[in-house]
This record gives C-alpha cells, sequence and structure tokens, in this order.
C-alpha cells in the first residue's frame, strides 16, 4: 500500500504486544499522525493488512515512510504521552482544537476600594475572587450586562475611575452608581458587590430574600427613592431567575460533554453546569479523519481538561472503549477524584440531551456553511476566470481611526471553512496618517516577502478591502516583495456601503465586476471581507488601548507626573484633554503658553 521502501509487515512483525505509542512519518520527514495502542504490533498492523479502510486513511497510509513506537507501562501512560504529543507536534490527521484559549471567568478584583466585575482569561489571581468557567466568552459579556444593569457594578478601568470629575454614560443609563464622583457610599456599593457575587455563587435566592427585606425597611423609613431603587433591582433580579435553566437543588459541577457526525465530520458540544445552572454551550469540531467517534471523544478530552481542570463529573454521549485509562488520566490531569459515566435517566441524561441538540445542530450549519462556501468558491472561479476554484482565499483589510494606531489584517479562507491559526495582523508605521494606500502597500510588501520566502503558502485568491486604488497599491508591493502573479481582486462598497451592491475590481481594469445580490460567490466574498474587517478592528482598538493605558500625555516632552494629574483632574479625563484647545490648556495650573502649545501640537500632529 506504501509508495516507499518502507516494508510494513516485517516492521509490523518486530513490535511487542504491550501498550505504546505509535508515530507515522512521510518520506520528507512530516509527523503525520501520532496514536495510542493497548497493544503495539495489532495496533500498527491493522492499518496495512485492513482493506475496509476509508479513503483519507487510505490516502495517509501510502504516505508512510516509516513508524517509530514507545512502549509505556499502562494504556494510561500511552494516553498521556499521545496527548503531549499531539499538542507538541500537531499532526496533520490527528484531531485538533481550533480555539486553544483558556476557559472565560468573572474575576472580582482585588487591591481597589470600589472593586468591579471583568472578562478574564488565565491563571488565579491572588487574593481575587473567580466565578466561572463559563463556555464561551459571549455568556460572560451577557451575564456581566445583566449583574450591571440590577446592581450598577462599575465596569471602567481603574485609570478612568481616578480621573472622573462628573458621571459617565454608563450612569446614566443606567448601569453604573458612579462611585467615582461619590453618588454611593462604600458601603451601599460593597452591599451592590455582594448582591451580583451571591448571584454568581448561585445563591439568587438569598438575594432576592435580601433585597426584599432591604426594600421592605426603606419603606418603613419613608426612603421612598431606596425602596423604588431596591424595587427596580428586585424586578430585574426575577426576570433573570426565571431566564435560567437551573435545577433547584444544588448539583455537583458537571461539564456535560456529546459528539456527533462521522470521521472528518465531527461536532462536540461542550455544556458546562455550575451550581445546578447551565452556563450555554461551546462547539468544537475536531478534524479527525481517522479515528471512530469513541477514539476521537476520548482525544477531546484529554486536550480539552490539560488546559484547565476538570469538574468532579464530566458526562459523555457514548461508551469509550478505553474507558478507565481515560478516566485515570483525567484524574491523574485534575489532582481529584472524577466520574466520567454516561448517563441514562433523570436530570443529567436531559442535559445530555441538550448538548446532543445542539451538537447535531453545530454540524448541521456548519455542513451548511461548508457547501455554500465551496459553492461559492467555485462560481467565483468562472467569474474572475481562475483556472479553478480556489483552496486558499486570503483577504487584507486596513483599520484606524483618524490615522492613529493602523492595522492591517489578513484572514484566510479554505473549503472547510476560516482557517483561524494563519490569521496575521500587522500593524502599519511611517506611513501619512490615514493614507490607506500606503498602509495596504506596507502591508503586502511584508506578506508578499513571507510568500516569497517560503513562510507562508501562496494563496490562490488575495480579496483587498477597497477598490482600484488599493488594488494597484497591493499589487505593486507584491512584485516589490518578490512575488507577483497573484491574483488579486478589490471589494469596494456601493454608494451607500449596503450589502449586495459591492463592485469587485481587478488590476488594470477600469470596469468593476457587479454580482447579483443572491449570488453564492458575492455571499462568500462578503463573508470573508467582513471577517477581515472584524479582524482588524479589533487589533486596532487592541494598540489603542495598549497606548491609552500608557497615556499619551507621558509622551509629552517635559510633562511631568504632577502636571499630568493635574490635567487629567481638569479635564475629568483623557477624552477632555484631546477636546480642549490651547486656550484651554493654560487654564491649568503649571501649564504655561509654551507648555500649553506643545501639548496640543502632539496631541493633534498636522492640525
Amino acid at each position: 500500500m506504501s509508495d516507499t521502501d518502507f516494508d510494513p509487515k516485517s516492521y509490523v512483525a518486530t513490535l511487542p504486544q504491550r501498550p505504546g505509542v505509535y508515530r507515522m512519518y512521510a518520506a520528507d520527514d512530516e509527523l503525520l499522525y501520532v496514536g495510542k495502542a493497548a497493544r503495539l504490533r495489532d495496533r500498527v498492523g491493522s492499518y496495512f493488512s485492513n482493506h475496509d479502510l476509508s479513503p483519507k486513511v487510505v490516502a495517509m497510509v501510502r504516505r508512510i515512510a516509516r513508524v517509530e513506537v514507545t512502549v509505556v507501562n499502562s494504556e494510561q501512560e500511552a494516553l498521556l504521552l499521545e496527548c503531549n504529543l499531539i499538542k507538541a507536534h500537531r499532526p496533520r490527521y490527528n484531531i485538533m482544537l481550533r480555539d486553544d484559549k483558556s476557559f472565560p471567568y468573572i474575576l472580582c478584583q482585588a487591591g481597589h476600594e470600589f472593586p468591579r466585575l471583568v472578562f478574564y482569561r488565565g491563571p488565579r489571581q491572588p487574593n481575587s475572587r473567580q466565578f466561572g468557567p463559563f463556555a464561551s466568552a459571549h455568556a460572560v459579556k451577557e451575564v456581566l450586562q445583566h449583574l450591571q444593569k440590577v446592581f450598577k457594578i462599575r465596569n471602567c478601568r481603574d485609570s478612568f475611575f481616578a480621573n472622573r470629575s462628573r458621571p459617565c454614560l454608563q450612569h446614566q443609563i443606567g448601569r453604573c452608581s458612579a462611585p467615582c464622583v461619590g453618588l454611593i457610599d462604600r458601603e451601599a456599593y460593597a452591599r451592590d458587590l455582594e448582591g451580583a457575587i451571591g448571584v454568581l455563587e448561585g445563591r439568587n435566592a438569598e438575594v432576592i430574600g435580601d433585597l426584599q427585606q432591604r426594600m421592605e425597611a426603606a419603606a418603613g423609613e419613608l426612603k421612598f427613592e431606596d425602596a423604588a431603587r431596591l424595587r427596580d433591582q428586585l424586578r430585574e433580579l426575577q426576570e433573570i431567575r426565571s431566564q435560567q435553566i437551573a435545577n433547584a437543588q444544588r448539583q455537583a459541577d458537571t461539564d456535560v460533554i456529546a459528539i456527533v457526525g462521522e470521521p472528518g465530520q465531527y461536532a462536540i458540544c461542550v455544556l458546562p453546569v455550575r451550581e445546578g445552572q447551565n452556563l450555554g454551550t461551546a462547539s468544537h469540531f475536531p478534524g479527525s479523519a481517522l479515528s471512530e467517534p469513541a477514539d476521537t471523544l476520548a482525544d477531546f478530552l484529554l486536550l480539552y481538561y490539560s488546559r484547565e481542570p476538570a469538574p468532579p463529573e464530566v458526562l459523555i454521549n457514548i461508551e469509550l472503549p478505553d474507558h478507565e485509562p481515560v478516566a485515570q488520566a483525567l484524574e491523574r490531569a485534575a489532582g481529584r477524584s472524577l466520574e466520567l459515566r454516561v448517563p441514562q435517566r433523570g436530570l443529567k441524561r436531559q442535559w445530555l440531551e441538550l448538548a446532543l441538540d445542539n451538537a447535531r445542530n453545530a454540524l448541521r450549519m456548519r455542513s451548511l456553511r461548508a457547501e455554500l462556501a465551496v459553492e461559492g468558491m467555485q462560481l467565483l472561479a468562472r467569474v474572475l476566470d481562475l483556472p479553478g476554484p480556489p483552496e486558499r482565499v486570503e483577504c487584507f483589510d486596513v483599520s484606524h481611526t483618524a490615522g492613529e494606531g493602523t492595522v492591517a489584517s489578513c484572514v484566510l479562507f479554505t473549503p472547510e471553512g476560516a482557517r483561524k491559526n494563519e490569521y496575521r495582523r500587522y500593524n502599519i508605521e511611517g506611513v501619512t496618517p490615514g493614507d490607506d494606500y500606503g498602509a495596504m502597500h506596507q502591508a503586502l510588501l511584508r506578506h508578499g516577502a513571507r510568500i516569497a520566502g517560503g513562510e507562508r503558502a501562496r494563496p490562490d485568491l488575495l480579496l483587498i478591502d477597497g477598490g482600484a486604488g488599493q488594488v494597484d497599491a497591493a499589487v505593486s508591493a507584491l512584485a516589490e516583495a518578490g512575488c507577483p502573479g497573484l491574483a488579486v481582486v478589490g471589494v469596494a462598497k456601493g454608494a451607500d456601503r449596503r450589502p449586495g451592491q459591492e463592485r469587485l475590481f481587478r488590476p488594470g481594469e477600469p470596469i468593476a465586476i457587479v454580482l447579483q445580490a443572491d449570488s453564492a460567490a458575492l455571499h462568500f466574498i462578503q463573508r470573508v471581507r467582513d471577517e477581515a474587517h472584524r479582524f482588524a478592528i479589533t487589533g486596532h482598538r487592541r494598540r489603542r488601548a495598549r497606548r491609552y493605558r500608557e497615556s499619551i500625555l507621558e509622551t509629552v516632552p517635559g510633562l511631568g507626573p504632577a502636571r499630568r494629574r493635574a490635567i487629567l483632574t481638569h479635564f475629568g479625563g483623557l477624552q477632555g484633554v484631546l477636546r480642549a484647545g490651547v486656550a484651554d490648556l493654560e487654564k491649568v495650573a503649571g501649564v504655561g503658553a509654551a507648555m500649553a502649545r506643545s501639548i496640543y501640537d502632539h496631541l493633534h500632529p498636522g492640525a
């Protein structure tokens, strides 16, 4: 079955019937696949003696030039070694977790008179309280919005909080009690914060009872404004409680994990349950072309819980052939006992059915998106006279605010969808603020150099968010970088910038291509363009946030800490400083006419 000199039968005969891990390599030493086995000889031999293999497995076996094995003492050790090797080498035919972020939490930060609740990923912080994990970032943000609406806990950064002279917009829309300007005292704020923490800990009934008592006490003391505020909190909290899917009895923390699909097209749904409450779902799509569902689920569990400790209970929808070794490996990683089982009845079976429904829906939606993407690529090839449907489509966009913090983004799509591990951002330096052509030229010059140098695969189609000017800048940069001949197409928005009015520009062709609004090719282009836009804006905002955390005032020559504090206090924050004129700056104590002009010129270059 192999096109190489590798003799599988002779090699397999030398293998022991012991637990271990095998690694399959191609002729160019690419690691194709890592697998575990209870009996190495039987497992490795099955690849070369089984005639019922899937086409993808047959394609891999044809590429095998050598196999290496590591013998271990137990199946548990084999599982852990396999997991570590997959994470370290990311073989082509093994499953991959496309989202390798840690779980999101809500963090109550310590060390401040008026603590805030924030979205957080990362290790535990000393002396801070951490709630979660949650299934997704969206779930965390939704919970934070509800809590701010009910308890009006601040969400601003400490530097912003310290420099306020009047309430911000969050207070005006009823999402903050404005402790920054003394509209609520420390004791009252602490009670509100404790109420929010009580909700996060699942003590809803206790929090509601406390609010009711405080409302009745305020009404009895004729403090009707306080009573009305507490009444509104109660109403909002009751509404949130009614929307939660929870069990009235306290439950052990549980993760419910369900897998559906077939080799190469699996969907796995993770549904975390904390304190009896469903925290939402997250979907994963492991790209394993070789494993059966049970093997894929076992690998997923080991990879997934290598990032964070597993809860005391993990519920799955199918029995694993190596159930006990997997459970023992998870216990070893978590450092405590753990129950891994398939529930048969009751509430936990209902949770599992919910996870299964979400997994099926996720797989169905993914398959639909993939079909539309393939159709769009095929039609795009005909419209643009490409030699065939593009396998790699890249798209570039540029984002900035009035020329500040310019960032260019590159996203990549294949027939399988977005390849986020190959997204790239380029911080743009040394161009005139607002010069989109110059920014695009710089980004493509650097990107083209990577393609020409073999660091990045050559795309079949390169989309540029912009018109003919951006396309010319891109083509010029690619030629300069030693990467000419790429198919480059500009995607310009219509006259009123509505979706469906996009025009396509090819290099040297003054007449734009206009696709029908219902064209699958246009829908694919819109999806890729919107993702590039989202990725660029995210990078730009992060870059600006880093700059403002440092404070742009720190870069003004001759402006020391005392005068910086005086300026920020006088204008109520950096936004007020940016809006101030030279005459306004002169009114700050310690800032003369020369310094005011220097500050203004530094904040408004080219003005």
